[in-house]
């Protein structure tokens, strides 16, 4: 099996301008997900989908090849199954031969190191079609309803560890087939869920603020 991983990296951003090439830990933001596919020695391709010339010169510098994207998917209401069915398709005009496409979405920069290596091994071994990391949520959560909260997930006086397994999708990273790409999908309904059991998964950068939580969470767990 091949695999190629795709950075989607529109230049537009409304709630933090610039974020793709934003400063994090001396670097842009777009090379921590450059160098953590540049590393992995099972993918053979790393491509950055961009309509940006600014976020095109920095991914050829750290070592990306690019995708140039169309205007028409660079919008603010663009989905990222459009993005990679167009990244799937350009790269089978070009004759690059892939199985699959491992997404790394820039706003997710931290990510456990072997997880990569992980998630490829979990599909060579299931012949899943498409995987997405996911993390186990402990919050108690529930509704409000004519001004009256009910729980939802759990009973007044029940402690946070005995409540059903619930799990949120992290966006550290998907694997897609080709074939469930050029239908417009990333994930089937037997997408194969890689629980990751690390903070890292919390990590989602979308404010300066969380840059600061981010650089914060690095440094402190790192090592773990």
């Amino acid at each position: 099996m091949k695999f190629v991983t795709v950075i989607p990296a529109r230049g537009g951003s409304k709630r933090f301008p610039r974020k793709n090439v934003y400063e994090f830990m001396g670097k842009p933001l777009i090379a921590r997900s450059i160098n953590y596919s540049l590393a992995c020695c099972s993918v053979t391709g790393t491509y950055v989908s961009t309509d940006d010339d600014e976020i095109k010169a920095v991914s050829i510098q750290m070592g990306a090849e690019v995708i140039d994207r169309p205007d028409e998917l660079a919008g603010d209401h663009t989905t990222s199954a459009s993005v990679m069915q167009h990244a799937a398709q350009y790269l089978i005009n070009n004759g690059i031969e892939f199985d699959y496409i491992v997404l790394l979405q820039v706003t997710n920069p931290l990510r456990p190191k072997n997880l990569l290596n992980e998630a490829i091994k979990k599909i060579e071994e299931t012949k899943a079609e498409s995987l997405m990391t996911v993390n186990r949520s402990e919050l108690k959560l529930g509704k409000i309803i004519n001004n009256h909260y009910q729980p939802w997930n759990y009973h007044y006086g029940q402690r946070s560890q005995d409540l059903e397994p619930l799990y949120y999708e992290n966006g550290l990273l998907y694997i897609s087939s080709k074939e469930l790409l050029l239908k417009g999908k990333i994930v089937d309904e037997n997408m194969y869920p890689m629980v990751v059991d690390h903070i890292f998964g919390e990590v989602d950068i979308d404010t300066k603020e969380d840059m600061s939580y981010a650089e914060f969470i690095y440094n402190n767990y790192k090592n773990e």
